[in-house]
């Protein structure tokens, strides 16, 4: 497993934990803190998980936006909060971060998404995500 891909289990890890309490801002250092000691205390790129983190928390309005507009069919809360955070990192790198190619975006969030999520998570994010990706291709948003 590449580093760059266990940073981005780890900050989905961490959002994940910070939506399941009630997103509070205050209990985000613990929360990476406590991430990082159990799951990656070594072996991860903490700056960039962290840098994942804190951009999605930044842009948080303006992605969960992507979701809503993309995700027609289920209304925000009621996406599962694994799915709803793989896509709040895959939809910060496609969308905010050039750095990342699109394609690397989708295909990393997905193979999270089937890690982390349910039956049909990697189908859910591999269409919310191609769905932008296409639109991006052509020009609309």
């Amino acid at each position: 497993m590449s580093s760059r891909h266990l940073a981005r289990t780890i900050a989905m890890q961490i959002l994940f934990l910070w939506d399941f309490n009630g997103k509070k801002t205050e209990e985000l250092p613990y929360i990476i803190e406590r991430v990082f000691s159990i799951f990656a205390p070594k072996t991860v790129d903490k700056d960039f998980a962290k840098s994942i983190v804190e951009n999605v928390i930044k842009n948080l309005d303006k992605i969960d936006e992507y979701i809503i507009r993309y995700a027609t069919e289920w209304p925000l809360d009621q996406i599962t909060i694994v799915d709803r955070n793989v896509l709040r990192i895959g939809i910060y790198e496609l969308i905010f971060n050039e750095e990342i190619p699109e394609k690397v975006a989708i295909n990393e969030a997905i193979e999270i998404a089937k890690t982390f999520g349910g039956i049909s998570s990697g189908k859910f994010v591999n269409g919310v995500l191609g769905a932008i990706y296409n639109d991006i291709q052509e020009n609309k948003i």
